[in-house]
C-alpha cells in the first residue's frame, strides 16, 4: 500500500454546473486545498516562512476526469510525492468518491511547484525547506504508481 495524505471534501451545490455535475475547475481548486492542508498539518514551519519572503509557485497542473461527481458526494483527495528536486516538488493526486467502505476513482492529476524566495528586490529559486522534505518523505509514490 502506498501511503498518501488525504483531504476529504463534500461537494456543495455551488460547485456544480447546470447539468448537475461538478464543474471541472473545482478539481484543480481541490488540489490546492489538499496541498495547503498538507502544509498546515505536516510542515507548518513553511507557512511561517511564507510571511518571511518564501514563496511556492505552481508551474504546471493537470487533471484527468474519469467519472462525473455530483452535489453532496464525499470525495477523498489523496496527495502523493511524485518527484523532489533541489527547488521543485511534483505531486500526484487521486480523487475517489467515498460511499461507506466503497470507493471509486473519479479523477487523477499532477501538480509541479517551484520554491522561490524574495531577495534584494528579486524573486530567486530556493531550496525546498528541510521541514517540507522531511514531511514529504513518507508520501512518496511507489514505482508501481
Amino acid at each position: 500500500m502506498t501511503p498518501y495524505f488525504e483531504h476529504r471534501h463534500v461537494v456543495g451545490l455551488e460547485e456544480t454546473n447546470l447539468v448537475g455535475n461538478v464543474y471541472f475547475s473545482h478539481f484543480m481548486r481541490w488540489q490546492g486545498q489538499c496541498r495547503e492542508m498538507f502544509l498546515r498539518e505536516h510542515a507548518p514551519e513553511v507557512l511561517t516562512d511564507l510571511a518571511d519572503g518564501f514563496k511556492i509557485f505552481t508551474v504546471s497542473c493537470t487533471c484527468e476526469y474519469l467519472a462525473e461527481v455530483s452535489a453532496f458526494e464525499e470525495i477523498s483527495i489523496r496527495l502523493y510525492l511524485k518527484e523532489l528536486t533541489q527547488t521543485q516538488i511534483a505531486f500526484a493526486f487521486g480523487y475517489f468518491r467515498v460511499d461507506g467502505p466503497a470507493e471509486r476513482q473519479v479523477a487523477r492529476g499532477t501538480q509541479r511547484v517551484v520554491c522561490m524566495r524574495a531577495a534584494q528586490g528579486e524573486i530567486v529559486p530556493a531550496r525546498v525547506p528541510e521541514s517540507l522534505r522531511s514531511a514529504l518523505a513518507s508520501y512518496r509514490l511507489g514505482d508501481d504508481g
